[in-house]
């Protein structure tokens, strides 16, 4: 059961996450001392996850379905959740009956299928998002192996699985591994957690079967804003030279005030950690601009007490090049016959 952070608590994480981004991706000089002092415990880091990696990897139990990976080698947010979403239809359009498993990070510890009347702080946000733009059969459990198992028990008509995220969770089997990284941020500095932003070396790329690059090979694309309330779009372009307050919790906001930019909104951030619990507080403010958020804060605020000014969340499309698709395809279709 995830604990609840009190407001200090909450403020504490919120700087050490900053300083955090300043030595992972800030310039050399903001970088430096901090490289000194996280160096150790990178080292003990990469020590112990190996050992475990063997550990789990010895331990992997595969399925009688094939298992997509979506996972990312950095921490904070790259855009698997709009990939996962476009491989569910993807999929279903060549044939395939696909469903989805998650760690339901964020959540309340349900386990089990996720249902689009459920919420966003029992399941967690991105589940919830998922299937309710999607209706994929989607499981949450923390050990995604029994996730799987229930999802295949409930759902045999499915045909193959994508674990969103889960590069990490080496105790599950896979039959490919797609990688997802981000094309601004890149890896940082280049070093391993904490004083870098990897979860594994970059060599870990190589073992891949796909690495798509977010802004390259793989585009996000936007278009429209929906009022929550009422769920009516306004496309993107109505607002170009207006100031708005963006409010969201995902691991990387500057993506999505940089979508924004790109129609000439001007944006005044309030970032909060990803996943973030919001109360409705932070949406409240002194003047009546509009309020921006992500279709995944958007999951966790329509429940509550929306401001008089008027809130939007922006749905995200992900775009991807043919030749990926048709290389997974024919992976997949190969595995199937």
């Amino acid at each position: 059961m995830a604990l609840a952070l009190t407001p200090r608590s909450q403020r504490l994480k919120q700087h050490l996450e900053t300083w955090l981004l300043h030595v992972w991706y800030g310039s050399k000089h903001r970088q430096q001392w901090g490289w000194y002092v996280l160096l150790p415990l990178t080292a003990l880091y990469c020590v112990l996850s190996a050992l475990q990696r063997l550990r789990n990897q010895r331990r992997q139990i595969h399925h009688g379905v094939p298992v997509i990976v979506v996972g990312n080698i950095t921490v904070g947010g790259t855009g698997k959740t709009p990939l996962v979403i476009a491989l569910v239809e993807i999929l279903r359009n060549a044939g395939f009956k696909p469903a989805v498993v998650s760690r339901g990070f964020g959540s309340r510890g349900k386990t089990g299928a996720v249902q689009v009347t459920d919420t966003a702080s029992t399941v967690g946000d991105e589940p919830l998002l998922i299937v309710q733009r999607t209706g994929v059969a989607l499981f949450v459990n923390r050990q995604r192996n029994q996730a799987i198992e229930a999802l295949c028990e409930q759902h045999p008509e499915c045909d193959v699985i994508i674990s969103d995220d889960g590069l990490q969770h080496y105790r599950m089997g896979r039959d490919l591994e797609i990688a997802l990284v981000d094309g601004t941020r890149r890896f940082g500095n280049g070093c391993c957690l904490p004083a870098g932003p990897l979860r594994e070396p970059i060599s870990r790329l190589q073992q891949c079967d796909f690495t798509l690059i977010n802004g390259e090979n793989m585009r996000i694309q936007g278009q429209v804003a929906v009022r929550l309330g009422n769920e009516q779009p306004q496309a993107l372009t109505q607002f170009a030279g207006q100031t708005v307050h963006v409010v969201t919790g995902i691991g990387n906001p500057q993506r999505f005030t940089a979508l924004l930019a790109g129609f000439g909104i001007h944006t005044q951030l309030h970032a909060y950690p990803d996943h973030y619990a919001f109360t409705g507080e932070e949406l409240h403010f002194a003047d009546a601009l509009p309020i921006f958020m992500t279709e995944k804060d958007a999951v966790k605020c329509r429940t509550l007490a929306l401001p008089s000014v008027t809130c939007w969340y922006v749905p995200i499309v992900a775009i991807l090049d043919e030749d990926f698709t048709s290389a997974l395809l024919t992976r997949l279709q190969a595995d199937k016959d």
